[in-house]
């Protein structure tokens, strides 16, 4: 099939990127950039590498590179990239820090039931849903507003934009984490009264 390891093929290289990106991300706050100017960086830095998670699984799929080790890393990167661009708008004082609460305890009980519904055959169960999808898309406009903290265009203001997204993104969190929960509950049921 490829000579090259399955962690060193484009689309996994490119998932690679995200999860490097976050000391950047982090480090922009830190060098004592002009207050625009870093928000501007760390704002195009997240579109980037977020724009990342769409690009390596059309690569993976364009180039026949997929493969268990990419499947895996992909939410990963995800999810920490995304937790550290909360952890710094909450530091920035541009985030509730309940938001955060929300939506990292979420996405760690979530990956938590899926993997262990995988290791008992069940992951169709929690299989991704379009609710769970229209909750990252929210919140992946959200981020980068906030991070902006300025107004679009001249007319936009991206913090009360972003507030209100991220606030809609928790909502939507935790509807998906119920629904997931619900899917999963025959299955633990069923466990439980073994």
């Amino acid at each position: 099939m490829h000579n090259r390891p399955m962690f060193l093929t484009v689309p996994t290289l490119l998932t690679w990127t995200r999860i490097i990106a976050i000391p950047l991300l982090v480090g922009v706050f830190y060098i004592g950039l002009e207050h625009r100017l870093q928000n501007l960086i760390a704002t195009t830095m997240f579109v980037v590498f977020a724009a990342t998670d769409w690009l390596d699984g059309y690569l993976a799929r364009k180039l026949n590179q997929t493969s268990s080790f990419g499947a895996f890393l992909d939410p990963v990167a995800d999810k920490f990239l995304v937790c550290a661009a909360l952890l710094v708008l909450v530091h920035l004082k541009r985030a509730d820090v309940f938001v955060a609460l929300i939506i990292i305890g979420r996405e760690i009980a979530i990956s938590a039931l899926r993997e262990w519904m995988a290791q008992i055959g069940a992951s169709k169960s929690v299989a991704v849903h379009m609710l769970g999808k229209v909750k990252t898309t929210v919140q992946m406009i959200a981020i980068p507003f906030l991070l902006f903290d300025g107004h679009l265009f001249g007319v936009i203001d991206t913090l009360q934009w972003g507030t209100w997204l991220i606030w809609i993104s928790a909502i939507l969190t935790v509807w998906s984490m119920i629904y997931y929960l619900q899917k999963a509950l025959p299955e633990i049921r069923r466990r439980v009264k073994k």
